[in-house]
C-alpha cells in the first residue's frame, strides 16, 4: 500500500498466598524478559501456517498473515484466520508453558464509515487456574500507544518484546500488564486496532469507534475461537491506559449498542485522551510530537473532506513529516520527532491547535471522537495522574464527571505525584506503573462478581 504525505484513505491488595507461585513465575518471566534485548524479524510478515475458515476463502500463504483476504465474513467478531504465536518469554512448569499458550488472531471489525475491516489481535490462553469463582474470565487489552507502522502491532510485541525492523523501533510494553493478568488465571486477548498490523490501510489513531469497535470485537473473536477455557459464563473485563484508556473507554460507552452480547463487568481507564482538542494541546511539543501525526494521517483517511483543509495549511515538511511518521513506531518516532513543535509543519507557522480553532470543520470531527457525551455499559475505574501534561489530567477526569452525570458507576482515582519532568513523558508514563497493581486487582475484583462502589458523590476535588 502507497505511504501518504497526506493519506487518501493506591495500594494494590496483597495476594493470597495460593497466587505466589504465579507471581515468582511472573517475576522469573519478567527478568528473562529484560534480558531478551533487541530481536530482528524480517521485513516480510511471516506466512499464515494455522486455520483459516473455508466461508471467508483461503489466501495463500505467501500473502502473509496480516495481508486481510479479500471478502470478510459477515459477523462482527467474526475470526478470520489463525496462528500460533510464539511468546518471547515462556518458562516451563508442570502444568504447561508459562503464563500461557497465545494465538494470533485476525478477526471481522466495522470501521467508523461503516465497512467492514480486518482487525489483527492475539489471545493468550493462561497456564495459571483462576481461582476467583465461576468461569475463568476474559480481558481485552486495549494497548497505549505503538506507532501507526505495520510492525508496531501489540500482537508483535508478545513475540518481539524490542522490534528492530528497517528504521523502525517498536517496544511492546504493554506485555507487563497482560502478564500480570495471565499469572492471576485470567484469559487475555489483544487487538491491535484498525490498521495497526493489518496491511490494507494506515491505523486510525485514537479514532473512538474505530477503536472502542476493535475492542469490543477482539472479546467476541476470542469466545468464538476454538480450544480455549471460556465459556458463556466466563466475565468480561477491559483494560487499557493512554490510547488504550480512550478505546476501552469508548467501548465501554458503544457496548450497549454495538456489542450488547458483550456483558461488561468491568472497564479500566486510565489516562484516557476523551478530548482531543486539549490532548493536542499537552502533545504538541513534547517527547510524543509524532502521535500528532499518526493522528493526522488517521483522520484524513477516515473523513476524505478534511483533505482540502489539510492541503491548505501543510507546508512541504509537515507533508514529509506525515509521510515518514505514517511508517514508525513509537521508538524511533521518540527520537526522530520528540519535542517538535506542530508549527514548523504549517505554512504560516500556526500551531495545529491554532489551526483548530480557525476550522469548524476540523472542531467538528474532533468534538465527535468526544468521549463522556454516554453512559458506559458496567462498572469502570478511571485514573488519571494530576500532573500528566501529556494527556492531560482535567479532560481526562471531566470524562468521569460527565459519566457520574449520567448516573454511571465510576471510581475515580486522581493520581498524585511530584513533577517528574516537563514534557518528557514521565508525568504521563509513571502513573501507569504506579497505578497498575490497583488497576489490575479493581478489575479483579470485577471478574470475580464482586460489586463496585461508585465514588462519584466524593469524587477528589480538582487540583
Amino acid at each position: 500500500m502507497e505511504r501518504f504525505g497526506i493519506p487518501d484513505r493506591s495500594q494494590a491488595a496483597p495476594e493470597a498466598p495460593r497466587r505466589a507461585p504465579a507471581r515468582r513465575l511472573l517475576a522469573a518471566a519478567l527478568v528473562a524478559l529484560a534480558c531478551v534485548g533487541a530481536q530482528t524479524a524480517a521485513a516480510q510478515a511471516a506466512p499464515a501456517t494455522g486455520s483459516e475458515p473455508a466461508a471467508v476463502g483461503a489466501e495463500s500463504a505467501e500473502s502473509g498473515f496480516y495481508t486481510p483476504p479479500a471478502t470478510l465474513p459477515a459477523q462482527n467478531g467474526a475470526l478470520v484466520r489463525t496462528e500460533p504465536l510464539p511468546l518471547a518469554i515462556s518458562l516451563p512448569t508442570l502444568g504447561g508453558p508459562f503464563p500461557g499458550k497465545a494465538t494470533r488472531l485476525m478477526y471481522r471489525s466495522t470501521d467508523s464509515g461503516g465497512q467492514p475491516v480486518a482487525v489483527t489481535g492475539a489471545y493468550i490462553e493462561p497456564t495459571a487456574a483462576w481461582r476467583g469463582g465461576g468461569a475463568r474470565p476474559l480481558v481485552a487489552v486495549a494497548p497505549g500507544t505503538m506507532g501507526q507502522g505495520d510492525e508496531c502491532a501489540a500482537s508483535k510485541g508478545l513475540q518481539y518484546p524490542i522490534l528492530l525492523e528497517g528504521d523502525s523501533l517498536s517496544v511492546g510494553y504493554e506485555d507487563l500488564s497482560i502478564y500480570r493478568l495471565l499469572a492471576s488465571g485470567v484469559a487475555v486477548v489483544v487487538t491491535d486496532y484498525v490498521g495497526l498490523g493489518a496491511t490494507d490501510r494506515l491505523h486510525t489513531y485514537v479514532n473512538r469507534v474505530d477503536g472502542a469497535h476493535a475492542v469490543l470485537d477482539a472479546v467476541r473473536a476470542a469466545r468464538s475461537l476454538p480450544g480455549t477455557s471460556l465459556t458463556p459464563e466466563s466475565r468480561i473485563g477491559l483494560y487499557g491506559y493512554s490510547q488504550g484508556g480512550g478505546a476501552t473507554a469508548a467501548a465501554a460507552e458503544l457496548a450497549a449498542s454495538y456489542a450488547p452480547d458483550v456483558r461488561l463487568s468491568g472497564t479500566y481507564s486510565g489516562a484516557p485522551p476523551a478530548d482531543l482538542t486539549e490532548t493536542i494541546k499537552g502533545i504538541d511539543g513534547s517527547a510524543l510530537t509524532g502521535a500528532l501525526g499518526w493522528s493526522l494521517n488517521g483522520f484524513l483517511q477516515a473523513y476524505p473532506d478534511l483533505r482540502p483543509i489539510a492541503d491548505a495549511h501543510l507546508n512541504d515538511k509537515g507533508r514529509a513529516a506525515l509521510e515518514e511518521l505514517s511508517g514508525m513506531c513509537i521508538g524511533d518516532s521518540l527520537i526522530g520527532y520528540g519535542f517538535r513543535r506542530s508549527s514548523s509543519w504549517t505554512k504560516d507557522g500556526s500551531s495545529l491547535s491554532q489551526i483548530v480553532e480557525r476550522e469548524p470543520r476540523i472542531q467538528e470531527v474532533l468534538d465527535e471522537q468526544r468521549i463522556g457525551d454516554r453512559k458506559p455499559s458496567g462498572p469502570v475505574r478511571v485514573a488519571t495522574g494530576v500532573q500528566d501534561d501529556i494527556v492531560p489530567h482535567r479532560q481526562s477526569r471531566q470524562m468521569a464527571v460527565d459519566w457520574c452525570r449520567k448516573g454511571g458507576n465510576v471510581t475515580y482515582k486522581a493520581i498524585v505525584l511530584p513533577n517528574l519532568g516537563d514534557k518528557i513523558l514521565t508525568n504521563h508514563m509513571v502513573p501507569l506503573l504506579t497505578d497498575q497493581g490497583d488497576a489490575i486487582d479493581w478489575l479483579k475484583d470485577r471478574l470475580e462478581g464482586k460489586a463496585a462502589v461508585s465514588n462519584c458523590w466524593s469524587m477528589p476535588v480538582q487540583p
